[in-house]
């Protein structure tokens, strides 16, 4: 790792990973890149899975590049629910059809545009040029396969589980192998936590997000705020997996693996275990990366739970 930074978003830009204002979020894209020291004007970033509709379709393996282009704008109609000018739609070859020697499988993604749109746009008030527009989903798959590879624990899993909570909504995903094969999204997040310190203390937004972080809060914090939150966040992850059991037959999960901001408080590891029955660990894509002596080694340490989705864009080539 060359560089990284972490710049808090300012109230309300983001709501349920949906960017309400292009110019707020622009701004803080671009102190994060001069406080991180990279000379990069291109970027990457990616539209949550919620906006994004992805279906597999078998074609015929001899069509050409041109031909696949116009039979899948064909076969896109079927399964988007939007005109094609509303949408942003790329598609990948992922192989052979299993079913069927002659055909290959094709991975179809399509948003609507302005969610694309607006995420260019910020990357562009930051001076930024958008080279690539993902889906997090596919990001997580990247950066799992980095962390399965350095991971015994996680290589040995058939089941992982990936409980990334945010700011104001978590989502889990279920992998089987490197690949997704469950996703849901509930509406629970750091956030509450930052409101509950700005309620009982009497601070300010800013203020109450700086001293979860950093600390220097009153005695009764951790018994009477920090634990209770814990305690729910612990429930909020038992009932995504219940839910996840109820829709599958996949068999059950084998690991959990907690990552976003909340992923950083201590202990929340043992506490989520001892709820789920599982064993759980705190996400670490960089663990056994190289990392630049300009890169602060603590820092991006506690950091790097809520990075699993930049770490697997950063995984990303430009070429």
């Amino acid at each position: 790792m060359e560089s990284y930074a972490v710049e808090p978003l300012p109230p309300n830009s983001v709501i349920e990973k949906t960017i309400t204002d292009p110019n707020p979020v622009g701004e803080a894209i671009a102190r994060a890149w001069k406080k991180s020291g990279t000379k990069s004007r291109v970027a990457a970033c990616a539209v949550a899975g919620s906006a994004v509709i992805t279906k597999v379709i078998p074609m015929p393996a001899n069509l050409s590049e041109d031909e696949m282009e116009a039979q899948i704008q064909l076969e896109a109609d079927q399964y988007i629910p939007y005109s094609l000018d509303e949408i942003s739609l790329d598609y990948a070859t992922l192989g052979a059809s299993p079913l069927d020697p002659g055909r290959v499988d094709v991975l179809l993604a399509a948003s609507r545009r302005d969610n694309v749109d607006i995420r260019v746009a910020a990357l562009e008030i930051a001076g930024l040029q958008a080279k690539i527009v993902d889906v997090e989903a596919f990001a997580l798959e990247n950066a799992m396969a980095l962390l399965s590879a350095e991971d015994a624990r996680l290589n040995d899993a058939n089941i992982i589980a990936v409980m990334d909570i945010g700011a104001t909504a978590s989502a889990l995903s279920v992998m089987e192998g490197s690949k997704i094969l469950y996703t849901r999204e509930q509406l629970f997040g750091g956030r509450q936590l930052t409101d509950e310190i700005q309620r009982r203390y009497g601070l300010s937004y800013e203020e109450a997000g700086l001293a979860k972080r950093q600390g220097g809060l009153p005695d009764n914090y951790e018994p009477e705020v920090l634990r209770p939150f814990m305690e729910s966040m612990a429930q909020e992850i038992n009932r995504a997996l219940q839910f996840f059991y109820a829709a599958n037959q996949s068999g059950a999960v084998d690991h959990v693996v907690l990552a976003g901001g909340c992923s950083s408080i201590a202990g929340i590891d043992a506490l989520v275990q001892q709820k789920v029955d599982t064993p759980t660990t705190i996400a670490n894509p960089f663990a056994h990366m190289s990392i630049s002596p300009r890169v602060r080694a603590q820092a991006l340490t506690n950091d790097a739970p809520a990075m699993m989705i930049a770490c697997g864009l950063a995984l990303r080539s430009f070429d």
